[in-house]
């Protein structure tokens, strides 16, 4: 046997008893503090004029019976006209209300774009609708970066295991291939394979970032970019890049990975998009209670208008099919990293070529 479900009462009918329970009160109130105490007071007639002297008498008022039964009529009839004047000042009340209900029904239902649109902030309930509309945004474009998200990773997953997939079939398809081309195709194979893993291993590396802070330490992160650095030097040597830095005392607290993450992927975007004979500049510095970290590099000269697009991810400044220059997700998993440290990112195209980033933790 199922339980009973409670009844359920809308807002508009408690809303309603409230109010004609105010008007009730207030009716009741004016009984008892001003209609009885009326009824007590003397009337003054004229009694007659026998002669010039005017002679009056006092007779009773309207009787304390007669008073209590007109007020118990009233009364009684108050109570439907209270209910009346309670519904309707309730309905009144609540017809922004349905309005937001109404439109958030058809806003959950898949249609993102809808707002509610309730005017100029007036009272509370337009004020939550705004509220809500700010949300409805938010959700709108985290959706619209989620699908924009998975479509460039599924493309990015499928060109490398379609290269692969060829590559494989050609090698099979060929009677005649001796162990040299097989072992060429293998090691075209496991180049392949590498960019795989390095793309995955990014996109681990942005969805760590976006799921946010798990733990704060205190860190230096002159210490963090040391370690950084001492990986990358021979690359960079490598590429004709020369890699200097001014590393003073910047104490901060966050995930110690993260920002290491943040420190390596800033790093390797400035070696990567660079040229020969280009540098590489790294500062870590305090300025009050803020701990800031700079990365500045040469190269190509980037247009400002560039530069937000470049925070998302899988966007670069040219196509690259090959993933030779990175798979446009560096700059992606450093905003992603600051925004988790509730940190500010401040990016600024140089003159001459390249980027200047600072990020400052509080």
């Amino acid at each position: 046997m199922t339980p009973r479900q409670p009844t359920r009462r809308s807002l508009q009918t408690r809303l309603a008893l409230a109010y004609a329970a105010g008007i009730y009160a207030a009716g009741v109130l004016v009984v008892v503090f001003v209609a009885v105490p009326l009824a007590s007071v003397q009337a003054t007639v004229p009694k007659g004029h026998p002669s010039s002297r005017a002679i009056t008498e006092t007779g009773p008022g309207i009787s304390l019976p007669q008073l209590l039964a007109g007020c118990a009529v009233a009364l009684v009839v108050l109570i439907p006209v209270a209910l009346a004047l309670g519904w309707f000042v309730a309905g009144r009340f609540l017809r922004p209300l349905r309005a937001i209900t109404a439109t958030a029904q058809i806003i959950s239902a898949g249609n993102l774009h809808q707002r509610l649109d309730l005017g100029e902030p007036g009272d509370e309930l337009t004020e939550l609708g705004h509220i809500l509309d700010d949300l409805f945004a938010r959700l709108q474009a985290s959706f619209d970066a989620q699908r924009h998200f998975i479509a460039n990773a599924s493309h990015e997953l499928r060109t490398p295991l379609a290269g692969l997939r060829t590559l494989l079939e050609v090698a099979l398809a060929d009677p005649d291939a001796d162990a040299d081309a097989l072992r060429a195709a293998c090691q075209e194979a496991l180049a392949l394979g590498g960019h795989q893993e390095r793309l995955v291993q990014a996109l681990l590396a942005l969805a760590t970032s976006e799921r946010g802070v798990t733990r704060w330490d205190t860190l230096d992160l002159a210490h963090v970019v040391e370690g950084v650095l001492a990986s990358r030097r021979g690359q960079a040597t490598e590429a004709g890049i020369d890699l200097a830095e001014h590393l003073t005392p910047a104490v901060t607290a966050g995930d110690p990975r993260l920002i290491e993450s943040l420190v390596a992927n800033l790093v390797d975007n400035a070696v990567r998009h660079n040229h020969p004979g280009g540098h590489v500049h790294v500062t870590t510095r305090t300025s009050g209670t803020q701990a800031a970290l700079t990365v500045t590099n040469s190269g190509p000269v980037i247009p400002d208008d560039q530069i937000q697009r470049l925070l998302q991810p899988f966007q670069k400044l040219a196509p690259d099919r090959h993933g030779r220059d990175g798979y446009g997700l560096g700059l992606a998993i450093v905003n992603a990293v600051t925004q988790a440290h509730h940190a500010t990112l401040t990016v600024g195209a140089r003159p001459e070529g390249g980027l200047s980033i600072t990020v400052w933790f509080a």
